[in-house]
């Protein structure tokens, strides 16, 4: 934006010209399919994260490999083996990218080599079961390029909550400044934290469970039934919701 305004100012550019290249340098589009959404991470501090779902893996390669080149990095949700197979396809002879991809939490960074996310403060992370922990870690991965250094806790739920004293009081001593807690089966445990610590909590409910209420529904009621104060929920198994959140959380805090 800076150089197109001193371009302006030097009378190499119209207005109208002008007003195309910040336009253009705002939104991307790609043929017939996508418009990328450049400046938003400027605009709301969260930049964008390319949902694979509903997109064939050749969409969500040019997707990706469009916004890392324009913004240095890109990240998918909810990825698949084969979207990762077509981004390293592409990138294979290209050393100015480089593809992660994370089978658990089901994301695909796409970054220049070297490029490293800013770190603006702390957040805690507890996922009650192992079960939680492919929601858990899409939060933590979207946290992470979000700005935000994540100190974990993982299978600490209430059958067995005695598990949870020592990582909690380490969270609180790390003074984080929102808590994601994870949980499945009756969602119980984001109740528990929230009446014990002073900051935020944010529960997600995951789709693991039995029978009726199971797939996340028993979790999600229990957690907006809560009568502990201080937490919010987000939906079923949306940890890019809760992590996004959190970082918004983060930058606020930073402000102070």
């Amino acid at each position: 934006m800076e150089e197109i305004l001193k371009r302006v100012a030097q009378g190499e550019l119209s207005i109208e010209e002008a007003r195309k290249e910040l336009k253009s340098e705002r939104i991307k589009e790609l043929k017939d399919f996508a418009r990328i959404d450049l400046s938003r991470a400027q605009r709301t501090s969260i930049p964008e994260i390319i949902f694979a779902a509903g997109k064939s893996s050749t969409e969500v390669a040019e997707i990706a490999i469009a916004h890392a080149s324009a913004k240095g990095f890109a990240l998918v949700s909810r990825a698949r083996e084969e979207d990762a197979e077509e981004l390293k396809k592409r990138l294979n002879e290209d050393r100015d990218l480089e593809v992660d991809y994370n089978q658990t939490a089901r994301t695909i960074l796409v970054k220049r080599p070297g490029y490293a996310f800013e770190k603006r403060g702390k957040i805690g992370l507890i996922a009650a079961g192992t079960a939680d922990r492919p929601v858990a870690e899409e939060a933590r991965v979207v946290a992470e390029v979000c700005g935000c250094e994540v100190i974990k806790a993982y299978d600490v739920g209430i059958a067995g909550i005695h598990r949870l004293a020592a990582p909690l009081e380490a969270l609180v001593n790390e003074d984080v400044a929102v808590i994601i807690v994870v949980a499945g089966m009756e969602g119980a445990l984001p109740s528990v934290v929230a009446g014990l610590v002073d900051m935020p909590v944010i529960g997600v409910p995951t789709s693991v469970g039995y029978g009726l209420g199971g797939e996340g529904v028993s979790a999600l009621l229990s957690m907006l039934q809560s009568c502990a104060p201080g937490l919010t929920v987000v939906n079923i198994d949306n940890g890019v919701g809760a992590a996004t959140f959190a970082a918004k959380c983060v930058k606020h805090r930073r402000k102070k």
